[in-house]
C-alpha cells in the first residue's frame, strides 16, 4: 500500500478548510489551494477559529493546535501541489469546473499521486476520465462540518484500481473517520436517501401539512433527528441541494428527486439558507425565525 505523507486540498471553502484541518490533525503535511487570497484567508481563518475554540474548551493543548496549523500551507499556485501524494478536490459542485481543475492538476502532480473528489452527487468517473490516471482516482465524500462529522463515503468508480481504493479506505481510517464503501451511483448512499426526505419536507410545507417550525419540531421529537428537514436544508445550502436534485433527477427521472416549486422560487430569490442569511428561516436576528416571505 502506498504511503501518504503530503495531502493537497483544492478549495478552502465550506468543505475544503475542514478537510485540510482533519488531515493536518492526523499528522499529514497539507497544502490547500484557492483561487484568490481573500477566499484563502477566509478559509484559513476558519481553521484558526476552530483550533482556538478547541484550546479554549480544553479539548487540545496550545502546542498541539500550533502544530496542526503549522502543517497547513495555503497557496494560490497549482504548482505547490506537485509534492502531494493525495490530492482531494473540494470546489464548487459543477462538473465542468471540476474537470477543468483536474486537467490542470493532472499536468502538475507527480505520476504516482492519487486523486479524490469530494463531490456529493456527481459521477466520479466523469472526473476520473478527465485525467491521465483514472485508475488512481476515487471519491472521498466528507460531510459538513468535516471536523465533526464522522462519515466519509469511499467511492469506487469503474476505473478505480484496488490499490487506489485501498489507499482511500486507509486514509479515512488514519484521520479518524468511518469510511463506508460504496459505488459510483448518483447520490451515493446518504444523498440518495436523504435528499428525497428533505424535498418531502418542503412539499409537506407547500401542501399545508404544517408550518416550517411544526414540520421541523415533529421530525426532531418524533424521529429523533437532531435537525428537522427544513433546518437541515438551510444548513446544507439550498443552492447545493438544488444542484444535487438536478443530478439525481437526470440519473433516475423520478419525481421524488425533482426540485419542488418552493425550492425553485427560493433559489430565484437568492435565498440559499444559512450561507445567505435567509432560507426557510431568517438568520438575521438573535435566533432563527421563520422566513416572513414564506409564511402564509
Amino acid at each position: 500500500m502506498a504511503e501518504i505523507q503530503n495531502v493537497g486540498v483544492v478549495g478552502c471553502g465550506l468543505m475544503g478548510h475542514g478537510i485540510a484541518q482533519v488531515a493536518a490533525q492526523a499528522g499529514y503535511e497539507v497544502v490547500v489551494r484557492e483561487v484568490d487570497q481573500a477566499t484563502l484567508d477566509k478559509g484559513l481563518g476558519k481553521i484558526d477559529k476552530q483550533l482556538a475554540r478547541a484550546v479554549e474548551r480544553g479539548k487540545a493543548e496550545q502546542a498541539d493546535a500550533d502544530g496542526v496549523r503549522a502543517r497547513i500551507r495555503g497557496t494560490l499556485d497549482y504548482a505547490d501541489l506537485s509534492p502531494c501524494d493525495l490530492v482531494i478536490e473540494a470546489i464548487t459542485e459543477d462538473l465542468e469546473l471540476k474537470r477543468a481543475m483536474w486537467r490542470e492538476v493532472d499536468g502538475i502532480a507527480k505520476d504516482d499521486a492519487y486523486f479524490a473528489t469530494n463531490t456529493s452527487s456527481l459521477p466520479v468517473i466523469a472526473q476520473a476520465a478527465a485525467t491521465s490516471r483514472p485508475e488512481r482516482f476515487l471519491g472521498l465524500h466528507f460531510f459538513n462540518p468535516a471536523q465533526v462529522m464522522k462519515l466519509v463515503e469511499v467511492i469506487r468508480c469503474v476505473t478505480t484500481s484496488d490499490e487506489a481504493f485501498g489507499v482511500g479506505v486507509e486514509f479515512t481510517q488514519t484521520i479518524g473517520k468511518i469510511g463506508v464503501q460504496t459505488r459510483d451511483s448518483a447520490g451515493f448512499i446518504v444523498n440518495r436517501l436523504l435528499v428525497p426526505y428533505l424535498l418531502d419536507g418542503m412539499r409537506a410545507y407547500e401542501e399545508g401539512v404544517g408550518t416550517i417550525t411544526e414540520i421541523d419540531e415533529a421530525m426532531k421529537a418524533g424521529a429523533g433527528h437532531p435537525m428537522g428537514p427544513l433546518t437541515l436544508s438551510d444548513f446544507v445550502g439550498l443552492d447545493t441541494l438544488g444542484s444535487i436534485c438536478d443530478v439525481l433527477f437526470d440519473e433516475f427521472r423520478e419525481k421524488r428527486f425533482a426540485r419542488p416549486p418552493i425550492l425553485r422560487k427560493m433559489l430565484a430569490a437568492g435565498w440559499y439558507g444559512r450561507k445567505s442569511g435567509i432560507g426557510f428561516y431568517d438568520y438575521s436576528g438573535e435566533a432563527p425565525a421563520e422566513n416572513p416571505g414564506l409564511v402564509r
